[in-house]
């Protein structure tokens, strides 16, 4: 069973005498003691750390192409496998916007990674 915030609405479970969200008591006669609730939002993404995080993968993921197309040195067009660690990484996240950005990031990966190799064959 659960019990229902009249204040706020949350559903709490049964055993709480108090709102887990506002603090509220949950049974009649409790009174309304100092109770420190945790901010349940989502936690804010930093937007100076998600673009440090296309410009290291965009870096890294086309730099193969870039060199390949400058020097016509082939061999480095490998480098570009290392612009896949990020968006991995950034994949993994429970956040939803963080995930996001990783698959955006694995796409703009794959085609530097794919024109690097066309780079490298040709």
């Amino acid at each position: 069973m659960v019990r229902n915030c009249n204040n706020c609405g949350f559903v709490n479970q049964d055993d709480y005498d108090y709102c887990a969200k506002c603090g509220t008591p949950l049974v009649e006669g409790l009174k309304r003691k100092q109770v420190y609730v945790l901010n349940a939002e989502e936690p804010q993404v930093n937007k100076k750390a998600i673009i440090a995080s296309y410009i290291v993968t965009i870096v890294l993921s086309w730099s193969g192409f870039i060199i390949g197309l400058i020097s016509k040195n082939t061999a480095i067009a490998t480098v570009t496998f290392f612009g896949f660690f990020m968006p991995f990484y950034l994949i993994q996240s429970r956040h939803p916007t963080i995930r996001k950005h990783g698959l955006i990031q694995m796409a703009i990966s794959l085609v530097g990674v794919a024109l690097s190799f066309y780079i490298l064959l040709n």
